[in-house]
């Protein structure tokens, strides 16, 4: 065993927090003020001296394009005749915030989040804290390490463990009653709506663009018009992160 794992473990002023890390991750932590960061929620964050906050909000921007580019990477193996549709409706299931807030709480990862409770109800914890967390922790372990490291840690110690994908693929969602659920619940108007192709196109193209409190969030392009909602509101619930 080397040295410095020697005296992080056993002898450092943080062994029982590098203890407990080591527990979730798998591995010793190398900055330990990275993997702090992505467990600490904007509601106990400081303002620095240059204007920004030391929340986790920027590891978990990083976190979910990691995250994106490893599902994507193993769906394109795993269905090398599938579509790009059916493959980005796979990676949707399982980037979910729902599956990711199932994933986190199943890994322990509600014991070591730092938030005020004052400012965080029970629904918000159950909506996106635990699977913001997540994606954070993941870019703390690319940061501290590399992208092969997170990689191999996604694959073997989250993936195949935790995740089944081939359920996934049987489950049916339908993500347009899901946002227009959510809107409903977060009194959100929302819309579909048809807008006109670009010059060229084949004009029984049908291009459906959905907007959230007037903002632009998805656009969903299909032959079939139901399909197209389909797609579109896939992408929406990705990019609202429900």
């Amino acid at each position: 065993m080397p040295f410095s794992r020697i005296y992080k473990l056993y002898f450092s002023p943080n062994r029982a927090y590098i203890r407990s890390l080591e527990n979730l991750l798998g591995f010793v932590p190398g900055n330990l003020r990275l993997y702090r960061m992505a467990f600490r929620h904007r509601s106990v964050a400081v303002e620095l001296k240059n204007g920004t906050k030391n929340s986790n909000e920027r590891l978990e921007f990083l976190g979910d394009a990691i995250l994106g580019s490893v599902v994507a990477e193993i769906l394109f193996k795993m269905y090398p005749y599938k579509d790009e549709g059916f493959l980005t409706e796979m990676r949707s299931k399982i980037v979910s915030r729902a599956n990711l807030n199932q994933l986190a709480k199943r890994l322990g990862l509600d014991e070591h989040i730092e938030y005020d409770n004052r400012m965080i109800g029970h629904n918000n914890k159950q909506g996106s804290l635990l699977g913001d967390t997540f994606e954070a922790m993941i870019g703390a372990v690319y940061m501290d390490n590399c992208y092969n490291f997170t990689r191999n840690f996604l694959i073997n110690r989250i993936i195949k463990p935790h995740i089944d994908i081939h359920t996934l693929e049987l489950t049916e969602t339908n993500f347009k009653s899901k946002i227009i659920e959510w809107c409903q619940r977060h009194g959100k108007d929302i819309s579909f709506e048809i807008i006109a192709n670009e010059e060229g196109e084949n004009s029984k193209l049908f291009t459906i663009q959905i907007s959230v409190d007037g903002e632009n969030c998805a656009i969903g392009r299909d032959y079939n018009k139901k399909n197209a909602e389909k797609l579109a509101a896939e992408k929406a619930c990705e990019y609202l992160k429900i």
